[in-house]
């Protein structure tokens, strides 16, 4: 079990600020996925009930397991450890050392604050030493830590952690740019705002890695 998926503090105490921890309590895995679509099918009806809405309609009567599926075995299935992809390396036979970047990755997240989603990019890089990774599995992570309620920079310190660890070095750029739907469809109604957040480790903390980094995702395909 991935200990930085589970928040090991008393479910009373206030989540450490900075934490990477996606806050789950400590029975979070104790039911099965079914049961889980079981009870959040459950509560949705009530939730429809109170909208006032008419679950006898043919086409909302099968929406409380439609969205229970779709929490529990699309959307939010990054809570589940077991979900995390197995990021197989090769060794680098080729003795490449310089900056390898994946840009424009699809993001779908939701906001921790309102469930409502994420819309964004992401750009990863590193710097290999002994291996290197293969290239779909620097997607599959972005897309692991975005199937979770989330906020965007515990998201982006997630992504690059996880290439820490995996890479077995600190040499690691992450750049999320995304559109958050609680400020564009709620709220202060604002469409064209973005946010952007990042981090930088190892020789990407250097100014000539960090703008080689920027320049490389900002040119057009």
């Amino acid at each position: 079990m991935d200990r930085r998926d589970w928040n090991e503090e008393d479910p009373e105490e206030e989540h450490v600020a900075g934490s990477l921890d996606t806050p789950l309590r400590p029975d979070a895995f104790d039911l099965t996925d079914e049961q889980k679509i079981d009870g959040i099918a459950h509560h949705f009806t009530e939730i429809m009930q109170l909208l006032g809405l008419d679950l006898e309609d043919d086409s909302l009567k099968g929406t409380p397991r439609r969205v229970a599926k779709m929490y529990v075995k699309e959307i939010f299935d990054g809570l589940n450890p077991k979900n995390r992809p197995v990021a197989r390396l090769f060794e680098n036979k080729y003795g490449y050392r310089q900056m390898l970047i994946e840009r424009d990755i699809t993001l779908y997240s939701s906001c921790e604050h309102h469930f409502v989603p994420i819309i964004g990019k992401a750009h990863v890089a590193y710097i290999p030493n002994e291996h290197v990774i293969g290239l779909s599995k620097l997607n599959r992570i972005v897309q692991y830590y975005g199937r979770r309620p989330q906020v965007q920079e515990r998201l982006t310190r997630q992504i690059a952690q996880e290439l820490r660890d995996v890479l077995k070095s600190d040499n690691v750029a992450v750049l999320i740019e995304a559109d958050h739907l609680c400020v564009m469809s709620r709220g202060v109604n604002d469409v064209s705002s973005s946010t952007i957040t990042s981090e930088y480790s190892g020789l990407f903390e250097q100014d000539g890695y960090r703008l080689e980094f920027l320049q490389a995702i900002r040119n057009p395909k």
